[in-house]
């Protein structure tokens, strides 16, 4: 069975972040997630290296001694440009801290109980992808860091209803054929190309002869894979 990496409204283009669409992104989930319950937020941006986003803020006591936070800021890395999905689920992830320390509610720690409650429910009921953690991996560092060019063997799949994915697949003749062997014989595949590429594009995704793909627009998939690269397995 061939896996489709498919979440609903999820995008894979790479995008520039600016705070218009921040902003626009954080009153959209702000009415859709939060019931509206979310006061403005000052929005800034970063160039860390380390994180995807955060949300800060400052302390003090008020007068009967209880901690009250306040000033809060949600900061988004502009080191390089991700996926639009991982912007969204960043912003989310970092909004249901500023829900839990606006509202003052009491968790065991930063992620605890309650933020992982909140977070698997956001996951469930919208079919996001929050995780714990939106610090950069190293994959992503190294990503962010390093845009040369690397050689890709990209595997183009077409299916009988008209949808389209790619694969990044390890650089070795067995895998290649284990991968391709295995796809085409699926009944629900019309045809399955393979290309070599050194698109920067292909460097986001992992490589792996898994019967997996990474579902797109044709047209996006088009516009990556130049006819000048196609092989024979």
């Amino acid at each position: 069975m061939l896996i489709c990496k498919t979440p609903h409204d999820r995008r894979t283009m790479n995008i520039k972040v600016s705070i218009p669409y921040i902003l626009q992104k954080f009153g959209e989930f702000n009415r859709l997630i939060f019931a509206g319950k979310l006061p403005e937020i000052t929005i800034q941006l970063s160039r860390a290296k380390t994180y995807l986003g955060a949300c800060t803020y400052k302390k003090k006591r008020d007068k009967s001694g209880a901690t009250v936070f306040y000033d809060f800021r949600l900061r988004i890395s502009t080191y390089a440009d991700w996926p639009e999905s991982v912007i969204e689920d960043t912003i989310i992830h970092e909004m249901i801290h500023y829900y839990i320390g606006y509202h003052r509610l009491n968790d065991s720690s930063p992620h605890g109980r309650l933020f992982r409650q909140m977070m698997n429910d956001i996951n469930h009921r919208f079919g996001r992808n929050i995780t714990v953690s939106h610090r950069m991996t190293d994959r992503q560092k190294a990503q962010a860091a390093d845009g040369s060019k690397q050689w890709h063997v990209v595997a183009w799949v077409q299916f009988k209803d008209g949808r389209c994915g790619i694969k990044v697949l390890p650089r070795n003749r067995q895998s290649i054929l284990f991968y391709y062997n295995r796809v085409k014989m699926l009944n629900e595949v019309a045809g399955i190309r393979l290309y070599t590429s050194d698109d920067c594009f292909f460097n986001r995704f992992p490589r792996s002869k898994a019967l997996k793909v990474h579902m797109m627009d044709k047209e996006e998939a088009v516009k990556h894979l130049s006819p000048t690269m196609e092989i024979t397995p």
